[in-house]
Order: C-alpha cells, then structure tokens, then sequence
C-alpha cells in the first residue's frame, strides 16, 4: 500500500503536505471552521423563521419570500465557505505559505445588512 503523507487523514490533498503545523494552529483553524458552520446555521434559521413570518402577512409575503431565499443561500454559502477557508488554510500553514484573505465577509456583512433593511422597511412602512 503506498503512502501519501497525509497519515490515513482525510482529505489527503490537505493533510498529504508539507511538515505538521503547531496544533495550536491547527486548532484555531478549526475553531473558525466551526465558526462559520455555526454562522451559517443561523442564517438558515432566520431564513426558515422569515418564511414562516410570511404566512402571516400575505400583503408583504413576496418581500419576506425574497429575504428568506437569501438568507438560506447566506447559510449555505457559509458552510461552503468555511470548508474551503478551513481547507486552504491548513494546507498554507503545511506549507509555509500565507493564509488566504476573507474575501467572502465583506459581501455577507453587505447581505445582511440589506436583509435587515428590508426587514426595517417592512415592518415600518
């Protein structure tokens, strides 16, 4: 059986280079991997509480329809985001290489306070 260096761990293009990071490193990574992960949940939760708020007012339904579709497509953005940011990450640090930078925060913080507008639009006007 040949070995890839990545020690059985999953997945091998991550773990298969360069040297063993500090686990602290590592760790940290993964605090921010679960980060994101939690960060989505709640936007999938707000999504799905948006959608059930819109039964209850069928004269702005569409708006709350709008608000929760993309809250929902935020939280699945999240996960995925998290996964590559975890991903590349602990492959830079194996590599001695530096980090990636956050390009996907500045466009959810923009999402989400558009969402919250909306939703100040709304229940105001």
């Amino acid at each position: 059986m040949q070995s890839d260096g990545s020690g059985g761990r999953w997945p091998a293009w991550v773990y298969g280079v360069g040297d063993e990071p500090d686990p602290r490193f590592s760790l940290a990574n993964e605090r921010t991997f679960l980060a994101w992960v939690r960060t989505g949940l709640a936007f999938v939760t707000a999504g799905l509480g948006i959608a059930a708020l819109s039964h209850f007012a069928p004269a702005t339904g569409s708006r709350f329809i709008v608000a929760a579709v993309v809250m929902l497509g935020c939280g699945v953005l999240c996960g995925f985001t998290g996964l590559a940011r975890w991903s590349r990450n602990e492959r830079a640090m194996r590599l001695g290489a530096p980090l990636i930078r956050p390009s996907v925060l500045p466009m959810l913080s923009v999402i989400l306070l558009l969402i919250a507008g909306l939703a100040a639009f709304t229940l105001l006007g």
